[in-house]
């Protein structure tokens, strides 16, 4: 008889763990885990970049923390709002199992200007970025903002 093989066996736990996550939080639980990812990310590469510079302030350091708190609020605000809405709904008797409007959006917003922040701060690390990559992010931050933004709104940005 041959011995279980290791790594497959770490694969499938890994499968059944993300499967297990998609299962309790759907779709939007990805996006709170891929927003999170972010958030680390853009902070060490921020603290790299500086520190590649010689610039690295603890002071500056406190900033960007308080400021990734910040972002964290504003992901609870938009999460209380979808369920107040859905509390709103249910209580109009209009047919809506889970209302999920403003959380996704909030959090594709974070995602991207994130990830703008990351392209930034690989650039001062002296990472060569194409130019069409730089485009799309800002371009999806955009997209993000649309949905509450009048002709007028985005027309002055």
């Amino acid at each position: 008889m041959e011995a279980p093989n290791r790594v497959l066996e770490i694969k499938a736990a890994v499968v059944a763990a993300l499967a297990a996550g998609t299962a309790l939080f759907g779709s939007l639980g990805w996006a709170v885990v891929i927003w999170a990812a972010c958030l680390l990310l853009d902070y060490l590469t921020g603290t790299w970049a500086a520190m590649a510079a010689g610039e690295w302030s603890s002071a500056v350091a406190r900033k960007g923390l308080w400021h990734k708190l910040g972002e964290v609020v504003a992901v609870l605000v938009a999460a209380l709002c979808d369920l107040a809405l859905g509390v709103l709904a249910e209580g109009l008797h209009l047919a809506l199992p889970q209302f999920t409007a403003v959380l996704p959006i909030v959090l594709l917003w974070y995602i991207f200007t994130e990830l703008g922040s990351i392209a930034e701060n690989a650039a001062a690390l002296g990472a060569p970025l194409p130019k069409w990559l730089v485009a799309v992010i800002a371009k999806c931050r955009s997209a993000a903002d649309e949905p509450l933004l009048t002709e007028e709104e985005d027309k002055t940005e």
